[in-house]
């Protein structure tokens, strides 16, 4: 059977521009500069920047007066598909295979994880897998047996049950976006699990905003 592919697109939609229509995924879509507006199935919605939304249905995109950048991850069993039409650049960022169990039942998450200057993430692990893209500032990170830094614009995959360890510049704030496929006996909470006890009680650095912790199926 062929295995699920959570993938990572980076779109720019030019000033009014419209997409052909996406198929039937389990699909995120953040915006990280500019607005658009998603119709679908009689339902329309808009998003501006630093806002995301999240569904399975079939979608046509529109971009703003000012044009759009935004980041799509899509979760399937299908081919890769980069996001057509006039005035669009689409590029696939990354792809990977999440850890999927069955009998399990998923949710996606999307939100946001930002850091002060020389901002910390203690070794840890999390309940799903997940790719992260890096918007702002640079990020060390350690897992695997590899140490590799991440640029504005980088994307990175997550196996989750892999310890991590990051730590962003010191000159400046830093965040990134992820989508993570997790149970959803955890919606609404945390998926982290420090590695070390002795991290766990100590002030942490980084902090979130959720944007979708919604309920999929596979």
């Amino acid at each position: 059977m062929t295995k699920h592919v959570l993938r990572l697109y980076a779109d720019q939609l030019e000033p009014g521009a419209i997409s052909d229509p996406l198929a039937q995924v389990n699909r995120a879509i953040y915006v990280s500069e500019g607005s658009i507006l998603c119709r679908g199935c009689g339902v329309a919605g808009s998003l501006s920047s630093n806002s995301a939304w999240q569904g399975c249905l079939g979608v046509t995109l529109t971009s703003g007066r000012k044009g759009v950048k935004l980041l799509r991850w899509e979760l399937s069993r299908s081919e890769p598909a980069l996001l057509a039409g006039e005035g669009i650049t689409s590029v696939l960022a990354l792809a990977a295979e999440p850890h999927i169990e069955a009998g399990i039942k998923y949710l996606m998450r999307c939100d946001r994880v930002d850091f002060p200057p020389g901002g910390i993430a203690f070794t840890h692990t999390h309940q799903g897998s997940g790719i992260r893209c890096l918007q702002q500032g640079r990020i060390r990170i350690e897992t695997q047996g590899r140490s590799f830094w991440v640029e504005p614009g980088g994307a990175w995959f997550e196996t989750g049950s892999d310890p991590v360890f990051a730590q962003t510049r010191p000159d400046g704030p830093s965040y990134f976006v992820r989508v993570m496929i997790l149970p959803r006996s955890i919606r609404g909470r945390s998926s982290i699990r420090y590695v070390k006890p002795e991290d766990a009680d100590k002030p942490k650095m980084q902090t979130y905003q959720i944007f979708t912790d919604e309920p999929i199926e596979l």
